[in-house]
């Protein structure tokens, strides 16, 4: 698997593991809006079992032409032509270069057409020079860290998908993740989702104004 798209090639590795909602409780969620009531209970400490990685199928929100969502289940990853491998992470500088006139790229069609949103309720960076020793190997590894949205059952992270596949979005790191790792995902907070799908969704790349909690695993 490639980790991100940097104009075209492979660049760090990140977000490559989040904990997904099951497609039950996503659509719970779905069913909640409006309601004043909590669809899903609070999880402090989510199964890695039931993580999500490349490659994972995701239960998803996306348009569903009538102006509503829909819960889909997509594969994580992009195929890249003629390889085995995969893009999982979409850096958006560089989807918003494809998205001008005339811009083209493996980003265009889903940067303009396939915006939509991964519901989770946490997502991981490793650290860039932290090491522990894994259990499964005695190996030294990259330390992960994980990221909440405090008081938040649940939240959404943005993305992209075209053919039954998506990709998270990365964007510059905030405060809370800067500490971690030099990306990010973009963590919508309240009204943020209806932006992300509408037409002038380019701001949210500035994610400045999100407070993560985060936790060494």
């Amino acid at each position: 698997m490639v980790a991100d798209e940097q104009e075209g090639r492979e660049a760090v590795a990140m977000c490559v593991r989040f904990s997904p909602l099951t497609a039950e409780e996503a659509q719970a969620v779905l069913d909640a809006r409006g309601t004043g009531r909590h669809a899903i209970c609070y999880i402090g400490a989510t199964d890695p079992i039931r993580d999500a990685r490349p490659g994972s199928q995701v239960p998803l929100f996306v348009p569903d032409g009538a102006g509503d969502l829909k819960v889909a289940t997509l594969e994580w990853g992009f195929p890249l032509d003629g390889g085995p491998h995969a893009m999982f992470n979409t850096r958006i500088e560089s989807a918003l270069k494809q998205l001008r006139p005339g811009g083209r790229g493996m980003w265009a069609k889903a940067i303009a057409q396939g915006r939509c949103l991964v519901p989770v309720r946490a997502f991981y960076e490793s650290h860039a020079t932290e090491r522990v020793v894994s259990e499964k190997t005695g190996r030294p590894v990259r330390r992960e860290y994980r990221f909440r949205l405090p008081g938040a059952r649940a939240f959404l992270l943005a993305a992209v998908q075209a053919d039954g596949k998506f990709s998270i979005v990365t964007t510059e790191p905030n405060a809370s993740v800067a500490p971690v790792h030099d990306r990010m995902p973009p963590v919508l907070g309240p009204g943020e989702s209806s932006v992300w799908l509408g037409s002038e969704f380019a701001p949210l790349a500035d994610r400045r104004s999100v407070s993560l909690t985060s936790c060494p695993e």
